[in-house]
């Protein structure tokens, strides 16, 4: 990863962006994949774009798409893209859904990026340098314990079964919920509004690009058993604004 993988990420996000606009609380043609999640024009669009400058400036590079799936998934570098996370929020014409873009060398994220087209929030995070908010330095807060702690998750529907329980073990312990917010739920966590998010269910477009986010910003994100997220995570996840919440919240969910 280094200056030009950056540049190209933000470029990433204008092409993105661009492509999601037309059609923002317009005619989105909505449909239903085989998953049953909803999928737009504009979900495909963006991918679209971005997988057009990929396969220009980066054709060696891998690339993991959630609307038109993998191009080479075996290459050391992989470009990961969720063109909308939130389709269902951008559907409501409630502007909290993001792009995510990462970059994965080897197994583990080094370069993510949220970015929201309508209101403007970019975040972009990088190993090794501090995460930024547009052009200023993103930082975590300081929160010594869950009883403290302002909890965020999208949804209930993203428990299933055994994760139910567990979450709200966890939920019974922190100050208060807030629900809705998909991905820009991260990078209040890295803005410092934000203390703590645990989701379930979520794929590698999901998180990838969370990790250098939350992390750049001074926090931690790691699974329900605490362990760095990487290509083969299991979809359950933590982000905690101060590390010292990721030991008690992995205890809460046990």
């Amino acid at each position: 990863m280094n200056e030009s993988d950056i540049a190209l990420a933000h470029r990433l996000a204008e092409a993105a962006g661009a492509a999601i606009r037309p059609y923002w609380r317009g005619a989105f043609g909505l449909e239903t994949k085989g998953d049953a999640s909803p999928v737009t024009l504009a979900d495909r669009a963006s991918e679209a774009a971005m997988r057009a400058i990929l396969a220009a400036e980066r054709p060696d590079d891998g690339v993991v798409g959630e609307e038109y799936g993998a191009d080479r998934p075996e290459a050391e570098r992989i470009w990961v893209l969720d063109p909308i996370d939130g389709t269902r929020a951008f559907i409501a014409g409630r502007p909290l859904f993001g792009t995510l873009i990462a970059l994965i060398e080897g197994d583990s994220p080094v370069l993510g990026v949220i970015d929201q087209p309508i209101i403007g929030d970019r975040w972009i995070g990088a190993r090794g340098r501090p995460t930024l908010l547009g052009e200023r330095p993103a930082k975590t807060r300081a929160c010594a314990a869950l009883a403290q702690a302002h909890l965020a998750t999208t949804g209930p529907y993203l428990f299933p079964g055994e994760d139910q329980p567990r979450f709200e073990a966890l939920r019974g312990r922190c100050r208060d919920t807030l629900w809705g917010g998909d991905c820009h739920n991260y990078g209040l966590v890295a803005s410092g509004h934000l203390d703590l998010v645990v989701e379930s269910m979520l794929k590698l477009h999901d998180f990838a690009a969370l990790v250098p986010v939350v992390e750049g910003a001074g926090g931690v994100m790691r699974d329900w058993q605490g362990r760095p997220l990487g290509r083969d995570s299991d979809g359950r996840v933590i982000a905690a604004g101060d590390p010292v919440l990721i030991e008690q919240t992995v205890a809460a969910l046990a």
